[in-house]
């Protein structure tokens, strides 16, 4: 008989028909009569109970279904008489398909903490609470790839291995063949390529956004969405050395187009969660955040603010000035640290906001500038909990403006002259943002730390599993 998936089980009203259900034992208890089996296959944030007769099918055999063991179940599918479910499942046969041991199975009946699970990352999806996050990290892509392709949108794969740092960080993962003992020098003690892999060096990327550039410029619309690397030693809830990002840039939009497609894509986000994920977002909601689902909507509600730089800063300065503490100053020129973009979103607008028009010293050599001088066209999406979710920028797209700020900033030629070609060849008003996919997850999840909403955080001193 063929399987049936345990979230169709639960779904079906078509009663009194044989079924085979497989997976893992959650719970099971009972009588010395009966035994009542909680298994789950993944499929579904609920689990489906079997009822066991045990002088029909033995003793012995109920015993073996502990929790964590793999069964597959044979059975009839009826209406459920007790409460918390509509269907059940009487048992004719269950054969067990792979025990585990009850005295050594990590996850038992019983509380465990994120700090816990997280060191048996390999059994994390065998949780209630990390299969709800899993499903929806799965319904999260899919969204955006179905919000990008219905727009007209090409997805574009950009290089995993660059010999450009996008940001100008250089906090990046270097990637060589090298033997690390036997490299080789030059008389002034500087590392010779010519023999590495690439002959130059080479990295494991932090953005896809300048080969996505020039994708825009003769495609019209893409998008990336792939795996980043930083190699930033930040041990905090909201870091990972290796994340994912979306990267959007379209030609001929300018910031207001590109604030407006960032506000579209986070609310169709949002709203596929909330119509896709009920069950798991409901589970979440019940269980680690208990206003993730007044918080979704609200986001939904109510249209983002746009916000310039220079009256947050303002907006901040009364708050200091009437008695609020920040732990972080703050000035014209600062950089935001989350608790500023919080205030302003959470305790200020109560909603979303868009911060938009930056100084320039803060803000990375391709953002374009503003007649001022001052700021530039660059824009950054503030979320409640989260801070900055996005951010993004118009492009510059004048050459010699964008010649000057390379040479202010002492960026490479050689690293540059394949991206200034799209400013010489044909340039255009262009813009885009970057997505940090585990951000939204934390956003749409309610979990609290960013190692929580992907499979193997790889972290400083972490690259288990």
């Amino acid at each position: 008989m063929k399987r049936t998936k345990i979230i169709d089980a639960l779904k079906s009203e078509d009663f009194d028909r044989d079924v085979v259900v497989k997976g893992w034992v959650r719970t099971c208890r009972g009588s010395k009569q009966v035994a009542f089996i909680a298994l789950n296959d993944g499929s579904t944030v609920n689990n489906i109970q079997v009822v066991a007769d045990i002088g029909k099918l033995g003793e012995e055999l109920i015993k073996q279904a502990t929790t964590g063991s793999c069964l597959s179940v044979e059975g009839k599918l009826v209406k459920s008489l007790g409460k918390g479910q509509s269907v059940e499942i009487q048992a004719n046969s269950i054969e067990i398909l792979g025990l585990a041991d009850p005295n050594t199975f990590p996850l038992q009946k019983k509380g465990h903490s994120m700090e816990f699970l997280r060191e048996i990352s390999h059994l994390r999806p065998r949780t209630s609470t990390f299969g709800a996050v899993f499903r929806i990290r799965h319904n999260m892509a899919i969204a955006i790839h179905k919000f990008f392709h219905e727009r007209g949108f090409f997805y574009f794969h950009t290089p995993v291995i660059t010999a450009s740092d996008c940001e100008g960080a250089g906090q990046m993962f270097q990637v060589t063949t090298m033997s690390l003992p036997d490299i080789k020098k030059d008389d002034r003690g500087a590392v010779v390529y010519n023999d590495d892999f690439f002959g130059k060096q080479a990295y494991l990327t932090v953005s896809g956004q300048l080969e996505g550039e020039l994708a825009a410029m003769g495609l019209g619309s893409i998008y990336t969405f792939g795996p980043t690397f930083r190699a930033e030693n930040s041990n905090t809830p909201r870091h990972l050395a290796e994340f994912w990002m979306i990267e959007p840039e379209v030609a001929f939009n300018d910031i207001e187009d590109n604030m407006s497609l960032a506000e579209d894509f986070i609310k169709y986000c949002v709203s596929w969660a909330l119509e896709n994920c009920r069950d798991d977002v409901q589970f979440l909601n019940d269980r680690i955040d208990n206003e993730l689902i007044s918080r979704l909507e609200g986001v939904l509600k109510d249209d983002f603010v746009r916000l310039p730089y220079t009256e947050g800063i303002k907006i901040l300065e009364d708050a200091v000035a009437k008695g609020y503490k920040f732990e972080f100053p703050i000035f014209w020129g600062a950089d935001l640290s989350s608790e500023h973009e919080r205030y302003l979103v959470e305790d200020h607008f109560k909603r979303p906001v868009i911060l938009i028009d930056y100084p320039k010293e803060i803000k990375a050599f391709y953002m374009k500038q503003n007649d001022d001088g001052k700021t530039v066209r660059a824009m950054d999406v503030l979320f409640p909990k989260i801070g900055e979710i996005i951010g993004g920028s118009e492009r510059e797209s004048d050459y010699d403006k964008l010649m000057t700020r390379i040479n202010e900033l002492d960026i490479p030629m050689k690293d540059m002259w394949w991206y200034l070609d799209t400013r010489k060849f044909g340039t255009c008003p262009h813009s885009g943002f970057g997505l940090g996919f585990e951000r939204l997850l934390l956003f749409v999840t309610g979990m609290a730390n960013i190692r929580d909403v992907i499979p193997f955080p790889r972290t400083p001193k972490n690259a288990e599993f």
